[in-house]
């Protein structure tokens, strides 16, 4: 009963994180990165309150508080800096890079979890991998292999490994404190933290002009990307890290069918190829749980 409730929330957390990362590519390029980051934690603080009321008493123990003050600062560093990696490099080639998160969090599952993978669970956790790839390769891509090479990669690089460690500690932290406080306390950190660098950089008048603008735009990102980090939470919490990520990493088969509905965009067949490779090994991969 455990595994399947498990199953199910990962398959939520991969259609959320789609559509929130749909949501989250446009409010970026239309109010910035840190005040993205900084209202989907509002959003995720406010809109969590009354279901982490309870769990409140479990920040007395310092381990917790430690633990998820260190994952809210993690979430902070490693979000601005796939930020930067996006804005310093082709967005195309970046996307490919960022999927080194999946086999970080793997490994540190089977490290500190205990973690085991069948065989035949191995080759299909690398279909996985191998859909998402080919999914974010772009023609050119093929023609020049140098572009890995170019400016924003190596950031993207320390990103991804950030964003494994944000997948592991939350899955920690589920166990340890509870799923919603595992999402609810590191948004505090990391939104207090935003705040800071929206405040010396800039104030809040513009922010706040840009958030009466795309209020609804704004509110879309922050209640899926909220949804989809609660759903991976409690998917984690009796479910193995490894085989949850994995079918989680599909997401960006979402974004592309929305690009494709939504912004009408045209992607080469091998990436059609590459989503639809992605889906059904995570269907596959689900079933033999």
């Amino acid at each position: 009963m455990f595994i399947e409730g498990s199953l199910i929330f990962a398959f939520l957390a991969m259609i959320c994180w789609g559509i929130g990362d749909f949501f989250i590519q446009r409010s970026a390029r239309k109010i910035g990165n840190v005040e993205s980051l900084f209202f989907i934690g509002i959003i995720g603080i406010i809109g969590l309150l009354p279901l982490v009321w309870g769990d409140l008493k479990e920040l007395i123990e310092w381990q917790n508080l430690l633990l998820l003050g260190f994952l809210g600062v993690l979430t902070f560093v490693a979000g601005l800096l796939d930020f930067e990696a996006l804005k310093e490099g082709k967005l195309s080639v970046i996307e490919v890079v960022l999927e080194v998160e999946l086999p970080i969090t793997i490994l540190l599952g089977l490290i500190f979890f205990g973690e085991t993978l069948s065989g035949v669970q191995w080759g299909i956790i690398s279909l996985i991998f191998i859909g998402i790839v080919t999914m974010s390769i772009k023609g050119h891509h093929l023609k020049n292999p140098r572009l890995f090479l170019e400016k924003g990669v190596l950031i993207a690089l320390l990103g991804s490994i950030g964003m494994g460690g944000i997948n592991f500690l939350t899955a920690a932290s589920a166990r340890q404190v509870s799923p919603i406080m595992a999402i609810w306390g590191p948004a505090v950190v990391f939104s207090i933290l935003c705040m800071i660098v929206i405040w010396r950089r800039e104030g809040f008048s513009k922010t706040f002009s840009n958030l009466m603008r795309y209020k609804w735009l704004v509110l879309g990102m922050g209640i899926f990307d909220t949804a989809a980090w609660t759903t991976y939470a409690f998917a984690t919490f009796h479910g193995e890290v490894a085989i949850i990520t994995a079918i989680t990493e599909s997401y960006p088969a979402i974004c592309l069918f929305l690009g494709l509905w939504i912004n009408k965009e045209k992607e080469n067949w091998h990436q059609y190829l590459g989503a639809g490779l992605a889906i059904v090994a995570s269907v596959v991969l689900a079933t033999m749980v």
